[in-house]
């Protein structure tokens, strides 16, 4: 596979919080923000607002991602979902 000239050094995304949904966030490349995201996912999702840009190149970590995943999907279906942690159930006993 060739890289073409034109193609960014590093890839960007640009990141949105879902205003009706606690902690969950939506990853998407920022030359190509939601077209991509499909517009259900988009209903469900709700109000977004933007949290901040990263640069996906020069980053090694997320705090709760795997940034490997991230940019693959981002590659690949043009954007990542970051639901919120799972939380340990309750000890009914």
């Amino acid at each position: 596979m060739s890289v073409s000239p034109s193609a960014p050094a590093s890839p960007r995304c640009i990141v949105y919080k879902s205003i009706g949904l606690a902690e969950t966030y939506l990853y998407v490349p920022e030359q190509d923000p939601l077209s991509r995201v499909p517009r259900p996912l988009l209903e469900r999702l709700g109000t977004l607002a933007p949290v901040m840009t990263l640069d996906l190149g020069a980053r090694r970590r997320l705090a709760r991602a795997d940034i490997e995943r991230v940019r693959r999907q981002l590659r690949e279906a043009g954007y990542y979902l970051q639901l919120p942690p799972r939380t340990a159930a309750a000890d009914p006993s």
